[in-house]
Order: C-alpha cells, then structure tokens, then sequence
C-alpha cells in the first residue's frame, strides 16, 4: 500500500491527485535551480547550497522511482534489476553525479564535467505534458522526418563535394584560403543549406555562386516540407490529448 501511495505521487501520470502535480512543479523548480551555476562564469558560495540541495532532492527522487520500478515495469522483481538501464533512469543518474564530490570528497573521480549538469534539462521531459507531447508527434511522423534527414544530408553532401573542388583553395583576390578541407566545405553546405549563412566561407567562381544559390533555395524546401507535417501532426495529438484529459 505504501509502495502505490509513493508510485501515485511520482508519477506524472495521475492527473487527478494534487499533491502529485505539487511534486512535479518542485521536481521542475529543482532542475530549473540545478541549471542557474552554469549561466555565470563565477562560482559564488550560493551555488553550492544550491548543487547539494538539487543533488539531494535528484537522488531521493531517483531512490523513491527505482523502489517502485515494480509498479512502473510490472515485470516481478526483474523489474528493479531492469529499472537502473532505462533511458530515463540513466539520465536521472547523471543529473545526480556531478554533485556528488560535494557530499563526499571520495566521489570526485564520478564529476565527470560540469556540463554533465546539462543532462538536468532531460529530466523535464517526464514532468513537461507539452515536451512530452511533442516527442509524440516526432515519434509518430519519425519515418517522415528520417527521409528528409538522409535527403538534406545527402544534398549537403552533394554541395560539398562540388564547391569543394569547383572553387579554388586559394582565393585569387585576397590571398586567402577558402576551403582548406572537405569540412569546410561541409560546413558552408549545412550553414548554406539552413539559409543561416555566417559569411567566413564564400565562394569567388560562377559554378561556385550559382551552387551557392540552389542550396539556399533548396533549404528553404527542406525546411517547410517537415514543417506542415510536424503541424498537422501536433494539432491531431494535440486534440487527442484534450480529448483524453476531459
């Protein structure tokens, strides 16, 4: 009975019970807190405070959801061996590391990086119903989405290889090298393709321009095409969910 009380508590899930949504909002202020030290290059005593607090709450969070893997997974007792490899139990493990060192000066061979902390941020997809919802709609139209994937790769690719060996290494003006390697040819054609552009590689030919000029045009297709596809897909999700949640 305990066992459910605590699975009811931390599961997202139970919509109607409000000391459950009261632990999402605190689990959601925890990882928000958790990201502030890595906005500021100082490290003020406050931080500290603030990393224990987070790594305490983090890891009874991760403790009260591995002692009730079995009501999760409902695979017996293989459900706490099982538990401990799931994505979102790895993620909750590596947002509990990096604070470790300060509990016990033993544990610092665990703080792999400071910007391991990042992987707070994952942690809200189980306490987000909007983040969640839109993982649905990638995970609904995934087939859709990988084929514009392989095509842009593949047009970038394309790009490359051509303005790698259209243009020469050496700009005839200025003196300067223009793609000194296929990555940098690679990374003017994804640059190029997204229509970002930042302007450190420019073609100086007319193969090279006129290259230059379909890319931009063609990404503005590859763009819009997954686009309509991803809005569609979330207006009917996004019906579903009103749907089910009254």
């Amino acid at each position: 009975m305990f066992q459910q009380k605590i699975f009811d508590l931390i599961d997202r899930d139970r919509k109607g019970m409000w000391a459950s949504r009261v632990y999402d909002y605190y689990m959601l202020l925890m990882i928000i807190a958790s990201i502030v030290p890595l906005m500021f290059i100082e490290n003020y005593p406050i931080f500290k405070v603030i990393e224990i607090v987070t790594t305490v709450a983090f890891g009874i969070d991760y403790v009260l959801r591995w002692y009730t893997a079995g009501l999760l997974l409902k695979r017996g007792w293989v459900s706490y061996l099982v538990y401990p490899f799931t994505p979102m139990a790895i993620i909750d493990l590596l947002s509990i590391l990096p604070g470790l060192n300060l509990i016990d000066s033993s544990f610092k061979l665990l703080r792999l990086t400071r910007l391991l902390r990042i992987v707070n941020l994952l942690k809200i997809f189980r306490y987000s119903d909007k983040i969640t919802l839109f993982i649905n709609v990638l995970r609904k139209e995934r087939q859709v989405l990988l084929s514009v994937l392989m095509l842009a790769l593949f047009y970038i690719f394309l790009t490359a290889l051509v303005m790698f060996n259209a243009e020469p290494h050496i700009n005839p003006v200025t003196g300067a090298v223009t793609f000194h390697s296929f990555f940098d040819a690679l990374y003017w054609a994804t640059v190029t393709l997204t229509t970002v552009g930042y302007g450190d590689l420019c073609p100086v030919t007319d193969i090279g321009r006129v290259v230059s000029m379909l890319s931009s045009l063609f990404g503005v297709a590859i763009i819009a095409l997954p686009s309509g596809v991803i809005t569609a897909s979330y207006l009917e999700e996004l019906r579903e969910y009103r749907t089910k949640k009254d």
